[in-house]
């Protein structure tokens, strides 16, 4: 590991575990996530520009070095729920409390870590920006021209699964969190060549658990209704529960919630 790659995982580490606001005060002060898992892109990988092509992200999705330029670095990371907030959002029909208040507050909480991040780059006199935090970040159509979960599958933190979620070794549930820098970092390894490898479903015709799970059958062997299931969670959910929202019973109680469910060796 590198001496800035290092001063960088260190950093990130020592803020989630530390900081205060890592916690939910309407639900006990429930911990949000877990120690992170952090990997690092080349800014020039040739995957940023395959995620243009239709049907993966799409054109609108912006590379690095249209966020800043110079840019030669993606620092990704995955913010692992605890197993106390994963725990309260297993029984079937509507999301938890605890779940809602963790993506909601949760991300709150990740946005203070993109912003750390960024601070902490400047002040070794580097440039950096966190594209979900830019003013030209938008979303249309529920397609977002910065995706923080390709991004996590260029850095090595993960692949897709038939859920298309991404599976970490620490599971799929939690949020992703990405800062594009001028600082050169050594990229982390891809134990993986292919979107879907650590599924076993698509790469073993094994599991499929998450079909069964999703309460509007919005996944099926061909893979996830994503405007199905955000038809779902505005009508069902964020109705009721605004500003609150969520749903993850996909990944909820399957064996990709916590870990890769297949031998990566």
């Amino acid at each position: 590991m590198t001496e800035y790659e290092s001063f960088i995982k260190n950093k990130i580490i020592e803020f989630v575990n530390t900081d205060p606001r890592n916690v939910l005060p309407a639900h006990n002060n429930m911990r949000i996530y877990d120690e992170p898992l952090i990997g690092i892109a080349d800014a020039d990988d040739d995957y940023f520009k395959e995620f243009q092509k239709p049907g993966i992200v799409g054109k609108n999705f912006m590379l690095p070095n249209d966020w800043l330029n110079g840019a030669q670095s993606v620092i990704s990371y995955f913010l692992p729920f605890t197993k106390e907030i994963r725990d309260s959002n297993r029984m079937p029909g509507m999301p938890s409390q605890e779940w809602m208040s963790a993506r909601i507050d949760g991300e709150k909480f990740n946005n203070a870590v993109r912003a750390f991040i960024v601070e902490e780059l400047k002040k070794i006199n580097v440039d950096a920006v966190a594209p979900c935090l830019d003013p030209r970040f938008k979303i249309e159509e529920i397609v977002s021209n910065w995706s923080e979960r390709h991004v996590a599958f260029t850095a090595g933190l993960g692949t897709f699964g038939l859920h298309r979620a991404v599976i970490t070794s620490k599971g799929t549930t939690g949020r992703f969190g990405s800062v594009v820098t001028t600082l050169r970092i050594t990229p982390t390894h891809r134990n993986y060549t292919q979107y879907y490898q650590y599924c076993p479903y698509l790469t073993q015709g094994k599991c499929g658990a998450c079909i069964s799970k999703c309460p509007i059958n919005a996944i099926s062997e061909n893979g996830k209704n994503n405007k199905m299931c955000s038809e779902y969670i505005d009508r069902e959910i964020l109705s009721i529960y605004a500003p609150r929202y969520g749903c993850a019973k996909c990944n909820m109680s399957v064996p990709c919630e916590s870990r890769i469910p297949i031998d990566t060796k």
